[in-house]
């Protein structure tokens, strides 16, 4: 019997595949929630540090997502200067031709692409995936070929490029690099009177994340011990005060804060707060006043120390929704809230002890922690602010009594805000300047005095001025 070679078995030839639609990209929270607090920036002039946490918690980002998230918000405000500049040079349309919502992506994935070590091309698709669910695919391709361009130099080889040359204009190279408006710049420089290597320092400082504060509440708790519990170091000049590191997460959530024993407040804040209790007085010294008081935190500290020694804090604010921030700051501690305008309480003159003139300002100070600020204020702010300045500043002086002691501090080394201010209201008033760096034990580089002012390149703490003057 005769066998048939078998024949090869044929395999089925492969089906043809249907087009399908392009696969969505994957979810990506932390760039999700970094875009939508830029928006809220840019649509409604939210601020950065107020919205972006509640968005964490509502969406439930945490740990690593978390982290990038806050990288990407606050790099991207403080940087934003620098890198509209960087956009615009990439871009074949002026920023003011560019769609909002658009705009907000791009300055996202610039500030990836120049200042972070993500890899470019996740950078770039991360990007354009966020502009093709927002604005579409035909504005997606144009995020796409900018982003591209951008990446094609680094942030240093990009100064270089838009930046004024350093030797004919070095204000104007620094506010560049640093990613600093030029008036603010100046500013500054006016200050230190350099416009070099302390300017340099200065800027760069300001353009970093700064450390957590906190204050211990005196009589309550520590600061050795409030540094034992958070895992922070006591600071170096606050008696009070303990710095937290970057990653110790949200203070909010640590017993001491829930339980107001202590709070989130800036170094240079607590000293100058301390300063205003340090001057020997002759007579009197338990009625205390906080002119300008909200949101509270010097109120607590004055309100706490005034309490050790069996005086008390009269807070004036303004604003209802503020001083309702007071009184819960100050809860159980000897201090009274007012509302109303601090050049006209309707107090008795001559009637306290130490007045505390914490006034409204431009805030160049803070930058730091307010990351979008230096893009909002403009100079035109001085003028009407440092009128105001003048009458709160004033009107303290008509509080205090013969021999009492008034505090003038602002969150700004603006010269108009700080010995302008000072020194117009001098003129005026039967008052005496005294020099306040003996009120300030063990912090260096004060200067020449008599009043102070602090830095972030040289104290770590906001850019806090303080004078202190004697009725």
């Amino acid at each position: 019997m005769t066998h048939r070679p078998s024949r090869p078995r044929q395999a089925h030839p492969p089906r043809r595949r249907e087009p399908s639609a392009p696969r969505p990209p994957a979810e990506d929270p932390a760039r999700r929630a970094a875009l939508d607090t830029l928006r809220a920036v840019s649509d409604r002039d939210a601020y950065a540090n107020l919205v972006l946490p509640g968005m964490l918690r509502e969406r439930r980002i945490v740990g690593r997502d978390a982290a990038l998230a806050t990288e990407l918000t606050y790099g991207t405000c403080r940087a934003q200067g620098l890198l509209d500049q960087v956009i615009a040079a990439c871009s074949d349309r002026p920023l003011s031709q560019i769609d909002k919502a658009l705009l907000d992506v791009l300055r996202l994935g610039a500030y990836q692409l120049l200042r972070t070590r993500i890899p470019p091309h996740a950078a770039v698709s991360s990007t354009v995936d966020l502009a093709r669910a927002d604005v579409g695919s035909r504005l997606a391709g144009f995020a796409n070929a900018v982003l591209r361009k951008v990446g094609e130099l680094t942030e240093d080889e990009w100064v270089a490029k838009l930046a004024p040359n350093r030797d004919e204009d070095p204000i104007g190279y620094l506010a560049t690099a640093t990613a600093h408006p030029r008036w603010i710049a100046r500013a500054f420089a006016d200050s230190l009177g350099d416009k070099g290597s302390k300017l340099q320092a200065a800027l760069e400082a300001d353009d970093e994340r700064p450390a957590v504060h906190l204050v211990a509440r005196p009589g309550d708790i520590t600061a050795e011990e409030l540094a034992a519990i958070t895992g922070g170091d006591v600071a170096p000049y606050s008696p009070y005060g303990v710095r937290l590191d970057a990653g110790a997460g949200d203070p909010a959530h640590m017993d001491p804060v829930r339980e107001r024993f202590a709070a989130v407040q800036d170094e240079g804040s607590q000293l100058c707060a301390v300063a205003l209790t340090r001057p020997v007085l002759t007579g009197t010294d338990e009625k205390w006043l906080d002119l300008c008081a909200g949101p509270g935190g010097k109120a607590t500290l004055l309100g706490a120390l005034a309490g050790l020694q069996g005086g008390s804090v009269d807070a004036v604010e303004k604003a209802p929704h503020r001083a309702r921030l007071i009184e819960q700051a100050t809860e159980g501690l000897p201090v009274y809230v007012h509302v109303t305008d601090g050049r006209e309480t309707g107090f008795e003159p001559e009637s306290f002890d130490r007045i505390l003139v914490d006034a409204p300002c431009t805030g160049l100070g803070a930058l730091r922690r307010r990351p979008e600020a230096r893009w909002r204020r403009q100079p035109s702010d001085v003028g009407d602010l440092t009128k105001l300045q003048r009458e709160l500043l004033t009107a303290a002086l008509d509080l205090a009594r013969p021999g009492g002691v008034v505090a003038y501090v602002v969150c700004s080394p603006h010269l108009s805000e700080t010995i302008g201010v000072v020194g117009d209201v001098i003129r005026r008033a039967k008052v005496e300047q005294i020099d306040a760096r003996e009120f300030f034990p063990g912090v260096p580089d004060l200067g020449p005095g008599p009043d102070v002012q602090l830095w972030p390149h040289l104290h770590g703490t906001d850019a806090m001025y303080c004078a202190l003057l004697r009725k």
